[in-house]
């Protein structure tokens, strides 16, 4: 049988920390509509999905307001509903 090799937290090296950037959070100054397309590729992912409430800096009704204007665009075909490279 083989024999168990004890690691000491030592041996292991420490892989550095990923940071996230996140922007400033949403003020409430900002209209959160449809056809505010550069806010709205802001707050989604480049393929496509809704950045989470940590990452976009919105409060709760904020982000139901986001996801509503995003599912909007996408409806009328201002916004992409896949993957798409083509940014502002």
């Amino acid at each position: 049988m083989r024999e168990k090799r004890k690691y000491d937290k030592k041996d292991k090296e420490r892989k550095p920390r990923r940071t996230h950037t996140r922007p400033p959070p949403l003020t409430p100054e900002i209209k959160i509509d449809y056809k505010n397309l550069e806010l709205l590729h802001k707050v989604m992912a480049p393929n496509g999905r809704i950045l989470s409430q940590r990452f976009t800096g919105a409060t709760c009704k904020q982000q139901r307001e986001l996801t509503q204007a995003i599912k909007r665009a996408k409806y009328l075909a201002l916004l992409s509903v896949g993957s798409s490279r083509k940014r502002f």
